[in-house]
C-alpha cells in the first residue's frame, strides 16, 4: 500500500502547511511547473520517493534532470505523467493512443490550474489533475490530491484546499 501526494504548478512557491500533508506519504509527484530545484529538495526531504516532470516554465536543473512525461507502476497501477496532456474528451493529440498502447490506468496531468478528476470509460483510466499549489496563476484556491495505491485498488481520494492562491 502506497500513501501518494500529487500535486503541480508550485511556481517556486512552497507553504510551509504542506508538510502537514505530504509527511508520511509514500510518494510525492509532482506534475511540472515546479519553479526551481530548492521546491524538489524540499519534497525529497517529506517523501522517500519524489517523482517529478518538468512543466512549461521550467528551465536549467529542473528541465535537465526531470523529463517531460514519466511512465511508472505502483502496486500494479500503471502510470503516465507529465504536465500538459489535457484530459477525457479533450487529451492532447497522441495521448489517448499512448494511454491505450501502454495500458495506463492512472494519467496525471498539471497546467491548467484547475482541479479535476476524471474518469475515462474509453480507455479505463482515471485522470487526476491535482489544480495548482503555488500562489502564481489564475487559479483562485491552492489545491492538492492525496490518494491511496493498493493494489490494483486507488482509493481514499482527498483535496486538499490550501487557501487563496495570491497571499
Amino acid at each position: 500500500m502506497q500513501r501518494i501526494a500529487i500535486i503541480s504548478d508550485t511556481h517556486s512557491s512552497l507553504d510551509p502547511r504542506f508538510e502537514r500533508y505530504l509527511s508520511g506519504c509514500d510518494q510525492i509527484w509532482h506534475a511540472g511547473d515546479v519553479g526551481d530545484m530548492s521546491i524538489i529538495r524540499r519534497l525529497q526531504q517529506l517523501a522517500p520517493v519524489v517523482r517529478v516532470v518538468h512543466g512549461n516554465i521550467d528551465h536549467g536543473e529542473v528541465a535537465r534532470l526531470f523529463p517531460a512525461v514519466e511512465m511508472f507502476e505502483v502496486e500494479g497501477i500503471r502510470v503516465w505523467m507529465t504536465h500538459i496532456g489535457g484530459y477525457p474528451g479533450r487529451y492532447r493529440p497522441g495521448v489517448a493512443a499512448t494511454l491505450r498502447r501502454h495500458g495506463i490506468n492512472l494519467m496525471v496531468t498539471g497546467h491548467s490550474h484547475i482541479l479535476k478528476v476524471m474518469f475515462d470509460r474509453s480507455l479505463d483510466c482515471l485522470h487526476i489533475n491535482p489544480g495548482a499549489a503555488g500562489t502564481q496563476g489564475w487559479h483562485k484556491e491552492r489545491t492538492l490530491v492525496l490518494l491511496t495505491i493498493d493494489g490494483n485498488d486507488m482509493r481514499d481520494l482527498e483535496v486538499v484546499q490550501l487557501g487563496k492562491a495570491q497571499v
